[in-house]
């Protein structure tokens, strides 16, 4: 998998160097470029935006800038996302969609966006990370890329991401690790119990509760997780 993403601020960026993304650019397994939208600036004092026609407060990124910076990437083939407020929400299900794509190309806004001639021309896709505006886009710009890299083979192991949270529709239960005993509080019974399948039903019916509390709107969008109750034996 491979990520292009044009931004004004590219050391923003350099927190993916650590962790499993940073391990996963170091395997070869993802690959992340980063393209200065500044660097494409024709004016001297390498400005990029300018005032608003119709007026308005802040600055628009002009269009110029930004496909002369999309254009040196020479990949027309690469699907082209806008991180903005105005585009769809990201979720579990358009994570895996784009896990599945070889070339993603990741456009920053700033200040009060880009000029909408050049979206309109380079643009395939535009992604909300949620209904709340940000300083920029480069900050949701990483929540796509570790959310999408986590679905690249080799990143993760399959039970990873198979068993977390929107997997099968429902938040991910509750974990436990030693000590046994913290502060008063036992691990549950059932997980060192070594009875697997009661581990399993356990997790399933914490899920369900954790969900119904948190997130019921997840519950009426999936009449299946309404089936036969769950039982311990």
């Amino acid at each position: 998998m491979k990520f292009d993403v044009l931004t004004l601020f590219p050391e923003m960026f350099n927190s993916l160097k650590e962790s499993i993304i940073g391990r996963a650019v170091e395997n070869n397994l993802i690959e992340i470029n980063l393209t200065n939208i500044r660097d494409f600036s024709k004016d001297k004092h390498k400005k990029v935006d300018d005032t608003p026609y119709g007026g308005g407060a802040g600055m628009v990124i002009r269009p110029d800038v930004v496909y002369d910076a999309y254009t040196s990437l020479k990949d027309e083939n690469a699907k082209v996302i806008y991180m903005s407020p105005k585009g769809t929400v990201l979720n579990q299900e358009k994570v895996k969609s784009l896990a599945k794509e070889n070339h993603l190309i990741i456009l920053c806004g700033h200040y009060e966006g880009i000029d909408q001639r050049v979206l309109d021309e380079i643009v395939d896709e535009e992604i909300s990370i949620g209904d709340y505006v940000l300083t920029g886009g480069e900050i949701p710009a990483m929540v796509l890329i570790d959310s999408v890299s986590r679905y690249v083979e080799g990143v993760l192991n399959e039970e990873s991401t198979s068993e977390e949270s929107f997997s099968e529709g429902l938040l991910e239960y509750p974990q436990y690790t030693r000590p046994e005993e913290f502060r008063g509080k036992r691990v549950p019974d059932v997980l060192i119990s070594g009875h697997h399948e009661n581990i399993r039903n356990w997790r399933k019916e914490q899920s369900l509760m954790i969900t119904k509390k948190n997130r019921p709107d997840l519950l009426k969008n999936n009449a299946s997780l309404h089936s036969k109750p769950i039982h311990l034996k």
